[in-house]
């Protein structure tokens, strides 16, 4: 009866750019970082990769390739550089305070340029930040690209500029960023 029916739509077809996206609030964030800095084994570690997934807005596999000398400063603000998607490359802004942990982290573990920050792989990655939200009694599923997520919609609460977002999350297509909207 509805076989051809153009206008029934399944969900699992709809395009990506309608659906709803699933975030953190800044609150769910705070106790999650939260939780990764109160864990005695790799705190400080996981809580400076919270708060990078977060403030930065990274895919994983970008803030895992992290290097120190891809901290940088642009008109006297911190970026950071780095190859996205497709190998694109782009410069993502940083808090002042995020960079200036990143680059001690680095310096205590005494790390070269061009080691990693994160000497962990992605599928270790998924598994901290499970297990730390877990701790931190959050009962949404947690994932790394959450926080991709998260901050996106903020950001956009805070500014109110789609455009922008566009350019610090990557994005080559409006659509992928207008369904933060």
């Amino acid at each position: 009866m509805y076989k051809n029916n153009p206008i029934v739509i399944s969900k699992s077809i709809a395009p990506r750019a309608h659906q709803i996206v699933p975030y953190l609030t800044v609150e769910e964030v705070k106790q999650i970082e939260d939780a990764a800095r109160n864990n005695k084994c790799n705190g400080e570690r996981n809580s400076i990769l919270i708060q990078l997934l977060f403030e930065t807005g990274l895919r994983v596999s970008e803030a895992l390739s992290l290097t120190p000398r891809l901290i940088n400063e642009y008109e006297g603000h911190a970026v950071l550089f780095i190859k996205g998607k497709g190998k694109k490359s782009r410069m993502v802004a940083c808090p002042d305070n995020l960079a200036y942990r990143l680059k001690s982290f680095a310096y205590t573990k005494k790390l070269e340029l061009d080691d990693r920050i994160f000497k962990i792989t992605r599928a270790r990655a998924w598994q901290i930040v499970k297990e730390i939200a877990e701790k931190a009694g959050i009962q949404k599923r947690v994932y790394p690209h959450l926080f991709r997520h998260s901050d996106a919609i903020e950001r956009l609460r805070q500014t109110g500029n789609p455009k922008a977002l566009m350019y610090h999350l990557g994005h080559s297509s409006t659509l992928m960023t207008m369904r933060y909207l």
